[in-house]
């Protein structure tokens, strides 16, 4: 078994490599095997684990996941399109695959897409696919009901998988739940005016809860894309323990 998971994570790093608009998968190792991370595009990921396959946000259609095996488990952020895509969703899914979201995005989900469904709000806990996944919060800062992302809507989440977690921030600003976080390992933290937090707010917030590892993702913003050699460099030069991973996470299609 261990042996034909390894085969599997080879092929798919040499997959990455092959499909050229696609940034290079990493591995992370943990005490049930390597977890594969694949870059997609903007909010959306891969991570490919000892149980199946996980999908963050997908987006964008299935020609984004050209190559990648159907996911296994699904988890989506928020309601608004570049996490939330019934189309896409329908086009990767199978029909054993199982989806968390929060329940607004729950609400606005086909009948279709329902039939394995688990709803989590902020706080709620699951495990699905070897994975203990806690719901966090994510929200604009200073809270307001016409904020674009408000508190309670959406879901952060962090997943434990094989003595690791995996922090992926969705839509937030540097909020006290994401600073009061400890022991996360990788994270994957947003930053893209005026729609989450600026290069500074993000750096710092990373510095509060102290990842382990930290990928910039989600930071096209109104004005183009976020300087994340910036957060590199106030990351590590606020913590040299805390290793910053630059991907490129707006691959060209052509």
């Amino acid at each position: 078994m261990k042996s034909s998971f390894l085969l599997a994570i080879l092929s798919f790093l040499a997959l990455s490599t092959v499909i050229a608009q696609r940034a290079p998968a990493d591995m992370i190792p943990t005490t049930n095997g390597p977890v594969l991370i694949q870059p997609i595009v903007h909010a959306s990921l891969v991570l490919e684990t000892h149980a199946g396959l996980i999908y963050l946000d997908p987006t964008g259609g299935a020609d984004n996941y050209t190559g990648i095996k159907q996911p296994d488990l699904i988890l989506i952020t928020d309601i608004h399109g570049d996490h939330f895509d019934p189309k896409t969703i329908s086009a990767v899914r199978k029909p054993t695959t199982i989806l968390v979201a929060p329940k607004a995005v729950a609400d606005k989900m086909p009948d279709s897409l329902k039939g394995n469904l688990v709803i989590l709000n902020n706080g709620d806990k699951t495990t699905q696919l070897g994975a203990a996944i806690t719901a966090i919060p994510m929200y604009n800062l200073p809270e307001s009901p016409t904020a674009m992302h408000t508190k309670g809507r959406g879901n952060g989440y962090v997943l434990g998988i094989g003595g690791k977690n995996f922090y992926i921030s969705g839509d937030t600003q540097g909020i006290p739940e994401m600073r009061a976080l400890t022991n996360i390992d990788v994270a994957f933290v947003c930053m893209n005016l005026p729609y989450t937090m600026d290069v500074s707010e993000a750096a710092d917030a990373v510095l509060a809860f102290k990842p382990k590892t930290v990928y910039p993702y989600h930071y096209r913003g109104q004005g183009g894309l976020s300087d994340v050699n910036a957060f590199k460099a106030k990351v590590e030069a606020g913590n040299k323990n805390i290793k910053v991973v630059l991907k490129d996470w707006y691959p060209s299609k052509g």
